[in-house]
């Protein structure tokens, strides 16, 4: 039975919340950490690699443990909903930071960061790997991506159009209470819209799959050559996006500067979060209509590598002061994400079906718990890399907030607008040579597996 609007705008309201908790943490917790409570740059973006090691062994047994679930509510429905309420209330406690300094603060940072990966792996993991398991035909299964994709870009676009527009009226003149009041929002916000989703979406069947071996369910992942083509490039995409997200609000700050640096980084963000969304909702319809999912992957990765070469071109220029001029980039290279994010989300469904053609089993929450672990590495990779960056460059932090804004050398200055452009280039390179010489999943290909998979 086909989805209808109810279920569809249910699966859609849950991303918004949910990615509103995951932009909030991964475009954030570095400046919070590092520029307003002191911390070394390059030990929290150690943490958070730390972290991700953790997930890699910890994500794919929640998949196998999503994957054996049997209730009256269905598979992925309870760990949606606790996974949700455990990781709003560990959300707040990483935005609300004691007042303590030295090694306390980093045993604190450490542990809550860690509890927020196990948490936000809880609900994660059965979210998306709902998609495969609720929807069996190609077209219905990009309907239901591209919304919920859409919806996580408005999530994430909201955060990014608002976080700091919000510290600065929730906060004034102290940004350590502004984030601890946002969070608190947004943890709210999180918890109604992942019960608005568990209450309306409902799953096509309550049974469990027939349980495999831990073995079994690891050798059918890492033996579907697809689904880690699409693993990496979105480790790729991901990273070069954070790296982006994490070094930007540090070139408003002390490059772009000036007393209205905060409103000026909020139209920025707005323009970049609004284009995201206009990728997911218009552009990629549009070329769809023309070209093959494949086709506009790799037109989406062109673009985004030639938005960020006129963005290096416009600073090296001496337009890094010019917000109109910098817009026009930012705008091509949120636009680009936009469509990329919705796509390896449906290549990522794809390969589920290449699975089962080539094992035998249907393992979407095992190959959906890659997702969830991949992009949180790549918010890990991404922040560790911005850490030792800020620390090479020396970029002096500013966790006096009743002084003047720190002024950083002409070498600071040139570092950070280097690593916020060049970095990024060489991963969406990396994930274009990737891509365009592993990946076989075409259009035409998932027409003749579903075509296979349905006559048996």
């Amino acid at each position: 039975m086909e989805l209808n609007l109810k279920q569809k705008a249910a699966y859609g309201i849950g991303a918004v919340g949910k990615d509103m908790v995951y932009a909030l943490s991964a475009s954030y917790v570095m400046y919070y950490y590092q520029d307003i409570l002191g911390l070394s740059a390059t030990f929290v973006g150690l943490i958070l690699m730390a972290a991700r090691i953790f997930d890699a062994l910890n994500d794919p047994f929640m998949g196998i443990l999503v994957a054996r679930t049997n209730t009256r509510f269905g598979r992925f429905r309870p760990w949606l909903f606790s996974g949700t309420v455990l990781n709003a209330v560990v959300l707040y406690a990483l935005f609300a930071a004691p007042h303590t300094k030295g090694s306390s603060l980093m045993i604190y940072f450490a542990v809550v960061y860690i509890l927020w990966g196990m948490t936000y792996t809880m609900m994660d993991i059965p979210y998306w790997s709902m998609i495969p398991a609720v929807t069996r035909t190609p077209a219905e299964r990009e309907s239901l991506s591209v919304v919920g994709r859409t919806c996580a870009g408005v999530g994430s676009a909201l955060i990014t159009m608002l976080t700091m527009l919000l510290v600065g009226l929730f906060g004034g003149t102290s940004e350590r209470k502004g984030f601890q009041m946002v969070a608190l929002m947004v943890a709210v916000i999180f918890v109604i819209s992942e019960l608005l989703c568990c209450l309306f979406f409902k799953e096509k069947s309550k049974s469990a799959n027939k349980t495999a071996t831990i073995r079994e369910m690891f050798s059918a992942l890492f033996h579907n050559d697809q689904a880690m083509i699409v693993v990496a490039s979105i480790v790729l995409i991901n990273c070069a996006l954070y790296l982006t997200a994490n070094f930007i609000i540090y070139f408003f700050k002390y490059d772009f500067g000036g007393e209205g640096w905060k409103t000026s980084y909020t139209l920025f963000s707005t323009v970049g979060g609004g284009m995201q969304i206009l990728g997911m909702m218009v552009l990629y319809p549009l070329l769809r209509k023309k070209l093959s999912n494949t086709q506009v992957f790799i037109t989406s990765l062109i673009a985004a590598l030639s938005g960020y070469g006129l963005l290096l071109l416009l600073c090296l220029l001496g337009f890094a002061g010019n917000l109109a001029l910098l817009c026009i980039p930012g705008a091509i290279v949120f636009a680009c994400n936009g469509m990329l994010t919705v796509l390896t989300t449906l290549f990522l469904s794809g390969s589920v079906d290449y699975g089962e053609l080539k094992t035998g089993r249907r393992e979407e929450s095992v190959i959906f718990s890659m997702q969830t672990f991949v992009v949180k590495a790549a918010s890990g990779v991404s922040v560790f890399l911005t850490g030792i960056g800020l620390d090479l460059i020396g970029l002096a932090g500013n966790t006096d907030e009743t002084g003047p804004i720190a002024v950083q050398s002409a070498q600071t200055i040139l570092g950070l607008r280097l690593m916020m452009t060049i970095l990024p280039v060489l991963l969406l390179a990396a994930a274009f040579i990737l891509f365009s010489r592993k990946f076989r999943l075409t259009d035409e290909k998932m027409a003749e597996i579903a075509r296979v998979l349905h006559h048996e």
